[in-house]
């Protein structure tokens, strides 16, 4: 009626396709606002009067719809305008990925992580005093005699085995405990005498296990009551016998030194008087002994290979060859000849001993049993520190596994303090630190670096010691060799072996690398004294050993390993479970 009054002449089609065309346009441009409906009773000319010009295209102001929108013509719902809000949370079970598989449908096999996992290691004491100085051996003789006067007036009462007692805790043997600390000087005199484990009897309970290298917790339990009822008589035998093994020494004390105490399976690195660190070891088992060695070390291995021993060929490897005809492929050893040619496994005869006259070299890798890293110290027992692939060994309490070399737990770190003072990977100027020492690690090639001040080292077993402080240490007696068990002796250990370079054929004992100089032998110590005394300015540990026979004649490619100077142990079991790798050659 509008278009009527507005357009008089416009025809009905025309008029229809307008109509067509603005619902269109509605559809896809945001609607103006919608003219009044028709009242009735007013004309039309007064209905067009109140059309008001579409004013100009303006943002739509956000409406939030609080109802049901109403339904458009045709039966469709609008959308809701206003905030889009966040859907919820598709359930775990709904959207659980479709696990991979192969083409076969089977499933896929999950992907190891090379990513080494986290070293733990045994405690480790924080005492700063090192275990040896040049003062060792006279304060360990006085402390022998203060013992000695212990036992000449009774010693000390044991306790009942299976006493346990925490602090704040009442026990009848209490007293008892009192004093047998004060006689240990871990308490002073003069403290109350009552049946109570007081704050200050916890104090020198924690004191007394400090010194017997026990968890210092301030509990009387079973490891710490197995400690104090040692009789007084066996710890003065350990002084004088540790005492005993440290005369004769000419082990050269400088500013930075290295000691390994074997019954305490800890490397401390000395400097200046004070020990900059103590590592967690793992020494050798009572039938392959740790040996008493006074050297120095003189390089760092990169990348290390191994070559296996006489000895171990006769122990392990022959064993595992007659078992499973695969095994040098799978720890990745060769087999040498004398002109340093590979020869193939299939061509010796396992069922004899004839494989003793090839060289068996491991190759470096994940898998060396000497690990990443070697520490190199010439000398006569071809003995030496090294990483290991296997570190779970590292946090038991007791490590006496190997077969003669010394494993380090976080060896890099050693390394770095070792190679302190030695120009770095980019010459003078540049140094070793822990990035370089990853790189040279990472190339997996063989690389080795001369100290440039060659670092004293040696190996000790003292079961007891005294420090310059006065107090007491003791350790357990692990080879027998304060009470002469035969459990294995130093100068007979069955050694590990050393790696040469290629073209050495010299077969001369005490050195471990062709072109090293010759470490001097140690001197046999004096084993009848029952109350030695002072030789010398340097009173400190010559071990005593057993004179090595000249090595074997081996291939031009490797220098043979050291036959051992008493008759081998029988064969051995494979390396523990706990090692973590099956079969693996010990060292």
């Amino acid at each position: 009626m509008v278009l009527r009054v507005a357009f008089p002449y416009l025809p009905s089609a025309a008029i229809m396709a307008w109509m067509l065309g603005t619902g269109l346009a509605a559809a896809i441009e945001p609607p103006g606002p919608l003219p009044p409906a028709s009242v009735p009773g007013q004309s039309p000319p007064a209905q067009a009067a109140q059309i008001q010009p579409p004013a100009p295209p303006a943002e739509p102001a956000r409406r939030e719809v609080t109802g049901a929108p109403e339904p458009l013509t045709g039966g469709a719902t609008p959308l809701p305008v206003g905030p889009i809000k966040p859907a919820a949370a598709p359930k775990t079970s709904e959207t659980r990925p479709a696990e991979p598989s192969t083409a076969d449908g089977k499933p896929a096999p999950k992907k190891v992580s090379r990513e080494l996992p986290p070293l733990v290691v045994a405690r480790m004491s924080q005492d700063a005093t090192p275990t040896l100085t040049p003062a060792t051996f006279l304060d360990t003789l006085r402390a022998a005699e203060r013992y000695q006067a212990l036992v000449e007036a009774g010693g000390w009462p044991s306790l009942p085995p299976d006493l346990a007692v925490k602090p704040g805790e009442r026990n009848p043997a209490i007293p008892t405990l009192r004093r047998h600390l004060v006689l240990t000087e871990d308490l002073a005199p003069g403290g109350p005498e009552t049946d109570q484990l007081d704050p200050g009897l916890v104090a020198g309970l924690k004191r007394f296990q400090a010194r017997h290298n026990l968890p210092e917790t301030g509990l009387l339990g079973r490891q710490t009551v197995a400690a104090l009822n040692v009789p007084a008589g066996v710890r003065q035998r350990q002084l004088s016998a540790s005492a005993n093994r440290l005369i004769g020494s000419s082990f050269p004390f400088g500013e930075r030194y290295v000691v390994v105490n074997i019954p305490s399976a800890a490397v401390e690195a000395v400097d200046h008087g004070s020990v900059a660190r103590r590592y967690v070891a793992v020494v050798g088992k009572p039938d392959r002994a740790s040996p008493m060695v006074e050297t120095r070390i003189t390089n760092i291995n990169f990348n290390p290979t191994w070559t296996v021993p006489v000895s171990l060929i006769k122990k392990d490897i022959i064993p595992h060859m007659r078992k499973d005809p695969g095994y040098l492929a799978k720890m990745h050893i060769r087999m040498l000849d004398g002109q340093g040619q590979e020869v193939q496994p299939t061509a010796v005869d396992w069922s004899t001993e004839r494989a003793v006259n090839y060289t068996l070299r491991q190759d470096p890798g994940f898998d060396n049993s000497l690990g990443q890293v070697r520490i190199d110290m010439p000398n006569r027992h071809a003995v030496y520190m090294h990483d290991t692939p296997s570190k779970g060994l590292f946090s038991r309490d007791v490590r006496f596994h190997s077969s003669g070399c010394v494993r380090v737990a976080d060896v890099k770190a050693l390394v770095g303090w070792l190679l302190d003072g030695t120009p770095g990977p980019n010459g003078p100027g540049s140094a070793w630190g822990p990035m370089e020492i990853e790189t040279g690690i990472a190339t997996g090639e063989r690389r080795d670096i001369k100290l440039a001040k060659p670092i004293p080292v040696t190996f000790v077993y003292l079961t007891g010691y005294a420090t310059p402080d006065g107090r007491v240490h003791f350790r357990d007696d692990v080879y027998g060799l304060d009470t002469g068990r035969d459990t294995g002796k130093p100068g007979d250990v069955a050694v590990t072996g050393a790696i040469a370079k290629p073209g050495a054929a010299k077969a001369a004992a005490g050195q471990a690398d062709a072109g090293q100089p010759r470490s001097a032998a140690a001197k046999p110590a004096a084993t009848t004294s029952t109350a030695p005394k002072p030789t010398g300015a340097k009173p400190v540990a010559k071990p005593v050993a057993t004179k090595a026979p000249p090595a074997e004649k081996g291939p031009a490619s490797e220098k043979p390993a050291i036959r051992p100077a008493a008759k081998a142990p029988p064969a051995e079991k494979p390396a523990p479970a706990a090692e973590g790798r099956k079969g693996a050659p010990p060292t």
